[in-house]
C-alpha cells in the first residue's frame, strides 16, 4: 500500500464564502488541467484525501474542500447542518471557481452531497465517483422514516439540548488522539493514522487537543428530502458514475439492494478487505480503479 506523500508537495490553503460562512479548501495546483473535486465525509477533513490528491494532481486540477463545520471551515452559528446547506456550499465552490464541468470523487456524506448536486445540475459534472454515498440501504432505517414528524422533532430537540452542554473531547497529547484514530480504523497504517490526526486536531488553550469538527454535525436534521425525491435526483444523473463500497462496511451493495437501478449510467465497485474508508483501506487498488474509470471513453 502506498501511504507516503512526497515532502514539499503539499497543497495551498484557500477560502471562499457561502451563506456568510468562510469555508476552507486546499488547491493542489495544475490549474490548466481538468478540474477535479475531492469531497470528504462526516467528521473528516480535506487532508484525508492527500494520498489520492498527490497521485491525481499530475493530470487534474485537484481541489479538496472542508465541509462547513469540519476541518478549517467555519461552524454554523445555529449548530444546524442540512443537506441543502451542504449542496449550496458545493454549488458555490463550483460556481465561484468556474469549475464546471467538473469531475467529483466523494466519500460518505460528501458522496451523498455530490450525488444530489449532480442530479440537480447534471451538465455540471463530467464524471462522478461516490464511495458509500447512497446512505443506509432500503430497510436499514425504515423504522425511523415511519416515525411521525412530531416524534422526530422532539427527539431532535432533546439531542440538541443535551448537546448544548457537551464539551468537545480533549486529549492530553497528540499521541492519545492518534491512538483513537488507529482504534477507529484497523486498516490504517501508522503513517496514515498519524497524518490524519495531525490535520484533524486543534490544540486548545489549556494545551490539550480536540478534533476540529463541530460536534453538532453528528445530528442528522429531523427532516430531509424523501427517499423518492432523492431517487429522482439519482435518476437525473447523466454522467458516468462509479458507486464504490467496502465489503467489510455497514453499507449494502447497490447492485443487490435495488438502488443501482435508479442510475442511467453507473456501475458498482465492491472492494474486498475494506470498510467504510475504501480510499484509505485499499489505496493502491482504489487509485488503479478510479484512474481506469476516469480515463475511460464514454
Amino acid at each position: 500500500m502506498t501511504s507516503t506523500i512526497a515532502a514539499g508537495a503539499g497543497p495551498t490553503s484557500r477560502s471562499y464564502f457561502s451563506q456568510r460562512l468562510r469555508l476552507h479548501y486546499v488547491d493542489w495546483g495544475n490549474p490548466d488541467a481538468p478540474p477535479l473535486i475531492l469531497l470528504h465525509g462526516g467528521r473528516d477533513h480535506c487532508r484525508n484525501w492527500d494520498w489520492v490528491a498527490a497521485d491525481l494532481r499530475r493530470d487534474y486540477h485537484v481541489i479538496a474542500p472542508d465541509l462547513r463545520g469540519h476541518g478549517d471551515s467555519a461552524w454554523s452559528a445555529s449548530g444546524h447542518y442540512t443537506m441543502a446547506n451542504h449542496i449550496y456550499d458545493l454549488a458555490q465552490l463550483i460556481h465561484q471557481q468556474k469549475l464546471a464541468p467538473v469531475t467529483i470523487v466523494a466519500h460518505s456524506l460528501g458522496g451523498n452531497i455530490a450525488l444530489r448536486y449532480t442530479g440537480i445540475y447534471p451538465d455540471n459534472v463530467r464524471r462522478l465517483v461516490a464511495i458509500e454515498g447512497l446512505g443506509p440501504g432500503p430497510g436499514q432505517d425504515a423504522v425511523s422514516d415511519r416515525k411521525p414528524i412530531a416524534e422526530r422533532m422532539r427527539n431532535w430537540i432533546d439531542l440538541q439540548r443535551a448537546s448544548s452542554g457537551r464539551q468537545p473531547r480533549r486529549y492530553l497529547t497528540v499521541e492519545a488522539a492518534y491512538a483513537r484514530m488507529q482504534e477507529a480504523n484497523k486498516h490504517l497504517t501508522p503513517d496514515q493514522a498519524r497524518h490524519l490526526t495531525q490535520y484533524g486536531v486543534n490544540q486548545n488553550e489549556d494545551g490539550t487537543y480536540s478534533w476540529k469538527f463541530d460536534h453538532y454535525v453528528r445530528f442528522w436534521p429531523p427532516y430531509d428530502m424523501t427517499r423518492d425525491a432523492i431517487a429522482e435526483l439519482w435518476s437525473a444523473i447523466t454522467c458516468p458514475t462509479l458507486l464504490v463500497y467496502g465489503t467489510e462496511s455497514w453499507a449494502t451493495n447497490p447492485a443487490e439492494d435495488g438502488r443501482l437501478a435508479y442510475f442511467k449510467n453507473a456501475h458498482v465497485l465492491a472492494v474486498e478487505n475494506a470498510g467504510h474508508w475504501v480510499h484509505h483501506d485499499q489505496l493502491t487498488l482504489f487509485l488503479r480503479e478510479i484512474r481506469a474509470f476516469l480515463d475511460r471513453d464514454g
